[in-house]
């Protein structure tokens, strides 16, 4: 019980890590987006995690781990990085955080709906249940009908599409590259990307000393944000840490509050924690099984 309850408290710091590094992520870019494009935000960003993963690689001594092998997955999964991230910062800089970040809560259940597609697994009836549960609650974030709905929304909506095919590509990835190998050719196919995009109307807006800082912020936050989430995930099972990770949603609508006077709204927050609800079903379920799985095992040996 000791370990259990030191490892439940060590998970919770490093989501803390994670909250604050996903709400200071949100915060550059709204800060980057009066002065920078989507695409230029990405480049840097890109920029800033190309020399961080150089330097972790270098000092880990692990270059050996970066190959070539299955370098049209790596392409493939970048575009679709690349594209729900840009996605997302166009929907920070216009759309209340709060709403942005519930809608990007939407991400597993469109990994459950995608993956009998993609990843030929099965569709549960508990994985579909999670997935009614979490349109209802998607429902109440954007209450269709009541206005209609803006670019920001629908690019919020779309970015979680577009992480959860990143998500289901990098399931594949994980079975041929490491971690170091996948992150360095997200951070430089992304820089390739972002450099390309952004110079397609020929002017590329240079940092300057105001949004140096915020640049140099959203690059590190980026990357580190998935670094204590990885460790996290890596010390408690999904059912301690995913939890945590919802408690981004009242922090970053008290951060939108504070800093830019944006209303708490009552029906993101109740679609919030309704969109949790199904995801935590789904992840309470797959808990359960694999350990019903082990056990079975255990009594077969």
């Amino acid at each position: 019980m000791k370990q259990r309850a030191g490892s439940s408290l060590s998970a919770a710091l490093w989501m803390t890590g994670a909250i604050a590094s996903f709400s200071s992520m949100a915060v550059a870019g709204r800060e980057l987006s009066l002065h920078h494009d989507t695409f230029e935000i990405m480049m840097y960003r890109s920029f800033v995690g190309v020399l961080i993963v150089a330097l972790v690689l270098t000092a880990t001594r692990k270059w050996h781990q970066v190959t070539t092998e299955r370098l049209g997955l790596h392409a493939l999964r970048n575009t679709f990085h690349f594209t729900g991230q840009n996605l997302w910062f166009y929907a920070v800089g216009v759309v209340p955080l709060a709403q942005v970040f519930a809608l990007e809560f939407t991400q597993p259940i469109w990994v459950i709906l995608l993956s009998p597609l993609l990843l030929k697994e099965r569709l549960t009836a508990i994985r579909m249940t999670s997935a009614l549960i979490a349109f209802a609650g998607v429902l109440m974030v954007t209450r269709p009908g009541t206005a209609s709905l803006s670019p920001g929304i629908l690019m919020a909506a779309g970015s979680a599409i577009f992480f959860a095919f990143t998500t289901i590509t990098t399931k594949q990835l994980t079975r041929h590259a490491s971690i170091g190998c996948i992150v360095f050719w997200l951070t430089v196919m992304q820089a390739v990307l972002g450099t390309a995009a952004a110079g397609i109307d020929q002017q590329i807006a240079l940092p300057t000393l105001q949004t140096a800082p915020f640049l140099l912020l959203v690059g590190l936050a980026g990357l580190l944000a998935h670094f204590c989430i990885t460790n996290a995930l890596a010390i408690a099972p999904a059912t301690v840490v995913v939890p945590f990770d919802f408690a981004r949603l009242p922090t970053i609508a008290v951060v939108g509050m504070l800093l830019y006077h944006e209303p708490l709204d009552h029906w993101t927050l109740l679609g919030a924690a309704v969109i949790f609800s199904g995801i935590f079903l789904n992840v309470w379920s797959e808990n359960r099984n694999s350990l019903a799985t082990v056990r079975a095992d255990t009594h077969k040996k």
